[in-house]
């Protein structure tokens, strides 16, 4: 099965550029998420490897066959819409059997792929049913089995989850992730949604403003950020990236505040503050309780940042409290942003 080569992409609208010189690959069989904010460019770049968009520069390669100006029905490429795109006007069966039928397939290989499609997202009763008595998980299975009928190897998805529940995002993502890995598809699949991201990823590519932050597995961005903006995405509560001048007073912080330069940043995410005998001394704004975890907003002087404690916290807004972290669990980033290492020799 084949795997995905993008190679210094670029979309250009005038003077405006969506995707910034972006090169990764998807390997045959796994499942790459696209992750980033409205707007970043991840789902023109899902478009340009469907066909759907023209590439202004760059090459889409599936299989090692290069198909940057082939027609979007002879990629090999099946697609999954956020809006599910089924026809109000058919059942269940006619979607799901639309695309074989436009590409005439014998009708008995039609009805075989159908009853195994069904079965594995579990629509055989449902395959009389029109999309307006259908519920919005239901109606994101009849996209899966579509998919799943047409038997292409690529697998693309442009935020199949964004208009459901929470519960039912939570299902639905476990479902996709099982077909995924039990078809052996190899899949691209596009989300703002870091859940769905760590969760389901085998790689994630961290795109921001057209261009790629980081590219890795999804426990790599998480532990090591390559820059402020990847420590923020991901995490929630997100990172606490505090500007080092804000740090006036570092008596009795020890290691917690490391010698760096004043317009370097230190990280440290809400999980690894501690609440201590000793440490930053902060004044609490609010307390979030979640029943396994309470998440507190504080405040140093200038600093604000977030802790989250373990079970329920007997502290009220106003508290005062010292905070403290290991040394062990600070990320440093300098004046634009990128991971550095404090074991290096450069400051600068």
């Amino acid at each position: 099965m084949p795997g995905i080569e993008i190679r210094n992409l670029v979309k250009q609208w005038e003077a405006f550029r969506a995707v910034d010189d972006v090169s990764f690959d998807v390997p045959q069989g796994s499942l790459t998420v696209l992750l980033g904010p409205s707007g970043c460019g991840k789902s023109t770049i899902l478009r340009m490897i469907a066909g759907l968009e023209d590439v202004s520069d760059g090459t889409v390669a599936i299989g090692g066959r290069d198909i940057t100006r082939q027609d979007a029905a002879q990629r090999g490429v099946s697609m999954v819409f956020q809006s599910y795109a089924l026809f109000p006007h058919l059942n269940v069966r006619e979607n799901i059997l639309f695309g074989l039928k436009v590409r005439r397939v014998a009708k008995a290989d039609q009805e075989t792929r159908l009853a195994e499609a069904a079965a594995l997202v579990g629509l055989e009763e449902l395959l009389d049913r029109m999309p307006a008595k259908l519920s919005g998980g239901q109606r994101q299975r009849v996209a899966l089995a579509r998919t799943i009928v047409s038997s292409q190897p690529v697998c693309l998805m442009d935020e199949p989850l964004s208009n459901l529940d929470a519960k039912l995002r939570a299902e639905m993502r476990d479902e996709i992730h099982r077909l995924q890995r039990k078809l052996k598809l190899t899949m691209v699949y596009v989300t703002h949604d870091q859940t769905e991201a760590m969760s389901m990823a085998d790689e994630v590519v961290l795109l921001k403003d057209g261009r790629i932050e980081q590219i890795g597995p999804p426990a790599a961005l998480y532990e090591t950020p390559e820059t402020a903006f990847a420590a923020r995405f991901l995490g929630m509560p997100p990172m606490n990236v505090m500007p080092m001048d804000k740090f006036s007073e570092r008596t009795g912080l020890g290691g917690m505040v490391p010698d760096a330069p004043a317009n370097w940043r230190l990280g440290v995410r809400p999980e690894k503050i501690h609440i201590s005998e000793q440490g930053l001394p902060v004044v609490v704004d609010a307390v979030d309780y979640m029943g396994a975890e309470t998440v507190l907003r504080v405040h140093s002087g200038p600093l604000e940042l977030m802790a989250r404690i373990d079970g329920r916290a007997l502290v009220e807004p106003g508290d005062e409290l010292r905070l403290s972290w290991a040394p062990a669990d600070i990320h440093m980033f300098d004046d634009r942003g990128k991971r550095r290492d404090l074991d290096r020799s450069e400051t600068n």
